[in-house]
């Protein structure tokens, strides 16, 4: 009976999905073709756009901007901004077909603020920019201040801060890495 249970489970959790999703399939339009939102209520600093476009830079172009049919930008607004800095031509779009105005501009303000919600793993954080550091990576490069990074490492809790980047941190007790023994000390 569970073996049977199972394989149903299986066959369901395999199978293709039912529908094709809106947004489904990637594209490269011309970037003067990309007409951004006046309803944005997302900001970004030069700060910033000079960080997406070092993120750019270093990885390239890795999650696609979601337009409507007519080029209208709903999510990828700062990395527009970054591409036009950088002066890319192309960029990889999805479009977000059939969708209501209401749905737009929803997904606008929730693409943004459903990644605000997440946290971070204290600990985890700590571990991948100590091996970051140790390999020579550049650690500003990702976005984090100098004094996230310098606390991050000492073992603190990470609390991002606000849209100025103004985190906050609390003591920790010292971070054992569990792959190789390492104590990262304050």
């Amino acid at each position: 009976m569970a073996l049977a249970m199972l394989r149903r489970w299986l066959r369901v959790m395999t199978r293709a999905p039912s529908r094709q999703w809106p947004a489904d399939r990637v594209e490269r339009w011309n970037i003067a073709k990309l007409i951004p939102s006046a309803r944005n209520a997302r900001t970004h600093t030069d700060e910033q756009i000079a960080q997406l476009a070092a993120s750019i830079r270093e990885w390239g172009w890795t999650i696609p901007v979601l337009v409507d049919e007519s080029g209208g930008l709903i999510a990828g607004h700062g990395r527009v901004l970054a591409a036009r800095q950088l002066g890319v031509t192309e960029v990889p779009v999805m479009i977000a077909r059939g969708w209501s105005d209401a749905q737009k501009r929803a997904y606008m303000l929730a693409d943004n603020k459903l990644a605000l919600n997440a946290g971070w793993n204290d600990e985890l954080l700590s571990i991948e920019l100590a091996d970051l550091q140790s390999m020579g990576f550049d650690l500003p490069s990702i976005g984090f201040s100098d004094a996230e990074i310098a606390d991050a490492l000492m073992g603190h809790d990470f609390t991002p801060g606000d849209a100025g980047g103004q985190g906050t941190l609390d003591a920790k007790q010292p971070i054992v890495c569990p792959k190789c023994g390492h104590a990262f000390t304050r």
